[in-house]
C-alpha cells in the first residue's frame, strides 16, 4: 500500500512525535513492534520522509548518496504499520489540556493527542560576527543545508571551517576530498574538545595536517570579509591574517529546540530536563533525543550527574526507554554511550566519557593512523577514542557494562588481544 500524506485539516491521534528524527522514528516503531494499537502520529518541518543525517556531511555532500537512500523507512513502511507522517509542517504552539495536549501548526492545522512527545533536536549555532550573514556562509544541520553547501563546494577554491568539532573536521575532510584548499580554525586550544581527551585531540592534529587541510587552533575570528557582490572572500583573524575563502562553513556546535517546552511551562537547561524515563517536569510531556537534558544513562561514571548527549546511540537508546514509558512499564534509562565520526580515511569510534579521568593509556601506533587511547580513572577504564581500530572499539564497548579494573601495561600491549585483556579483567 502506497504512503499518502495527512490530508485531514485537523484531527486526534494516539501518541504525537513533534519532529521527525533518529529518535522519532524510532519510538514510534518500537511502539508498533511492542503491540502499541492507538494512531501515532510524527510531525516535521522539512519536506522529506524521515532521514539519516550523519551522511549528509560525508557521502551525500559528496554526492555518493541519494536523500532517498538516506530514509530511515519507505513510504510503503509508514503506510502499512499506521503512522502517519505529516511533513513539511512546522508546529508553532503546544498547551496541555485536561484529557492530553494540543498543537497547532504554521498552517492552522490542530492536532489533539493523548500523549506528547517532543524529539524536537537541535539547531546549528551561529556566530556573531561581522560578515557572518553573507552569501557562502553556510551551516549544516539538514538537507537543504548540504544542497547549499554541495553547490559551493564545486566551484570554491578555497574552503574556511569555523569550528573543529565533528562536523567541521568531516566537511573539511569532504571539501579536500573534492581537491579544494581547507583551514579549519578552532577557537579552543584542541579539536573536538567536547567529545575526545587532549591526548586524541593531539593526535587529530597531526593526522588532519597530514593530509594537507591547514589546522589553527585557539584562533581569534574578528570578521567575515565580502567582495563587491556581497559574496564571502576571507576571514579576518585578530592578528591581521586574512584567509581567502569562497565558502566558509560553519560548525560551531547546536543549540536545543526549547521553544515549545518554553510555551508549556517545562524545566529547560541546556535542553528539556528528563527524569530517566524521559518524563518532562510535568510529568506528562516526553523529550528524547537531542533536545533532552537527562540524567547520566551511564551506569560506571557517578561523577557524571547530567548530560544531553548528541549521538545515534542515545536517540535510539532513549526512544526504547521512552515507550516503554508510554506503554505504563518505565524502565530507567542505562546504556554505555558511544559515538563516531568519520573524516576521510580517520574513523573515530567512542566509547564511554572520559571526561575525569586521570590516566591515559595508547594502544597501538598513531603514526600508523590506527591506534585507541585508553582513559581510566582511578585504574578503572572509563572510555575508549579509538581510531580505525574497531576490534578495539567494540572490545570496551561490551567491558564498560562492567567493573573493568586492569594493569595498564596489559592494555598497551599490542601482542594481545584487548577483547582478551578485558575479558579476563571482567572475569577476575
Amino acid at each position: 500500500m502506497a504512503y499518502e500524506p495527512v490530508e485531514d485539516a485537523d484531527f486526534d491521534t494516539g501518541v504525537l512525535i513533534v519532529g521527525a528524527g533518529q529518535a522519532a522514528v524510532q519510538l514510534a516503531t518500537t511502539l508498533r513492534d511492542a503491540g502499541y494499537d492507538q494512531p501515532i502520529t510524527i510531525v516535521g518541518d522539512e519536506p522529506h520522509l524521515p532521514y539519516q543525517r550523519p551522511p549528509l556531511s560525508k557521502g551525500y555532500l559528496l554526492g555518493d548518496q541519494s536523500l532517498g537512500g538516506l530514509e530511515f523507512r519507505s513510504s510503503e513502511f509508514f503506510s502499512d504499520s499506521g503512522i502517519k507522517v505529516l511533513m513539511g509542517e512546522r508546529v508553532e504552539s503546544a498547551r496541555r489540556t485536561s484529557i492530553g495536549g494540543v498543537v497547532q501548526t504554521a498552517t492552522g492545522r490542530t492536532i489533539t493527542c493523548d500523549r506528547l512527545v517532543l524529539a524536537v533536536g537541535a539547531s546549528a549555532r551561529r556566530l556573531p560576527l561581522r560578515g557572518v550573514d553573507a552569501d557562502g556562509v553556510i551551516t549544516l544541520r539538514v538537507a537543504a543545508d548540504a544542497e547549499r553547501l554541495g553547490a559551493r563546494l564545486a566551484v570554491a577554491d578555497d574552503v574556511v571551517v569555523i569550528g573543529g568539532g565533528f562536523i567541521g573536521l568531516e566537511v573539511a575532510a569532504s571539501a579536500k576530498k573534492l581537491g579544494r584548499r581547507v583551514t579549519v580554525l578552532e577557537a579552543a586550544p584542541q579539536l573536538m574538545g567536547r567529545a575526545v581527551g587532549a591526548e586524541t585531540s593531539a593526535y587529530y592534529v597531526g593526522a588532519t595536517r597530514r593530509r594537507g587541510i591547514a589546522v589553527m587552533l585557539d584562533a581569534r575570528i574578528v570578521g567575515i570579509r565580502t567582495g563587491d557582490n556581497g559574496e564571502v572572500s576571507g576571514v579576518d583573524l585578530a592578528d591581521g591574517t586574512m584567509i581567502p575563502a569562497q565558502l566558509i562553513a560553519l560548525g560551531v556546535g547546536v543549540a536545543p529546540r526549547v521553544e515549545l517546552a518554553h510555551q508549556l511551562g517545562l524545566h529547560v537547561d541546556n535542553g528539556i530536563v528528563v527524569d530517566d524515563h524521559s518524563l518532562a517536569s510535568d510529568g506528562w510531556t516526553i523529550a528524547i533525543g537531542d533536545c533532552a537534558n537527562l540524567p547520566s544513562p551511564y551506569p560506571i561514571d557517578p561523577l557524571l550527574t547530567r548530560v544531553r548527549l548528541e549521538s545515534v546511540n542515545n536517540a535510539v537508546e532513549q526512544a526504547n526507554h521512552a515507550a516503554q514509558t508510554i506503554l505504563g512499564a518505565p524502565v530507567p534509562y542505562r546504556s554505555v554511550p558511544w559515538f563516531w565520526s568519520d573524516q576521510g580515511d580517520l574513523k573515530l569510534q567512542i566509547a564511554g566519557l572520559s571526561s575525569g579521568h586521570d590516566q591515559v593509556v595508547v594502544r597501538g601506533d598513531p603514526g600508523a593512523d590506527r591506534v585507541a587511547f585508553l582513559y581510566l580513572r582511578e585504574g578503572r577504564l572509563i572510555a575508549a577514542d579509538c581510531v580505525n581500530s574497531p576490534a578495539d572499539f567494540a572490545a570496551v564497548r561490551r567491558a564498560l557494562a562492567g567493573d573493568v579494573r586492569v594493569d595498564p601495561r596489559r592494555l598497551a600491549d599490542t601482542s594481545q588481544k584487548l577483547a582478551v585483556v578485558l575479558h579476563d579483567a571482567v572475569s577476575a
